[in-house]
């Protein structure tokens, strides 16, 4: 098993509100398609690593309780954190450092009310 975790998503309850949220916070565009009942946007990957989508439709409800998920930040947390509150988030925990060796993460509520986590790991 390589990953633990191989694909995640995050409920939303306003679609475009929260793809512009996270298309600004990481300056990326996301590619949005109805799977079944369901709207998805979803985060760029390499197509062999760990990545997921938001998710809009019945049964998906956001929360800052719960699991949290981390989103690679590697190199640009301070800019993504910088973003946050321009595009209508709230950062609830400022850059911290973890130890040396595995690096710094940082918390926010999205635009939609989950508590997302960023992390970054050690400079190279």
């Amino acid at each position: 098993m390589r990953n633990t975790i191989n694909w995640f998503e995050l409920p939303v309850l306003n679609f475009d509100r929260a793809k512009k949220f996270y298309e600004a916070i990481f300056q990326v565009e996301m590619a949005d398609q109805m799977m079944g009942p369901y709207r998805m946007g979803f985060f760029p990957g390499d197509g062999e690593g760990v990545s997921g989508a938001i998710v809009h439709g019945e049964g998906y409800e956001p929360s800052d309780k719960g699991s949290v998920v981390y989103l690679n930040a590697d190199g640009i947390i301070d800019a993504v954190i910088d973003r946050i509150a321009k595009a209508g988030g709230t950062v609830i925990v400022p850059r911290t450092p973890i130890t040396p060796e595995i690096g710094d993460f940082a918390m926010f509520l999205d635009t939609e009310g989950n508590k997302v986590a960023l992390h970054t790991p050690p400079a190279r």
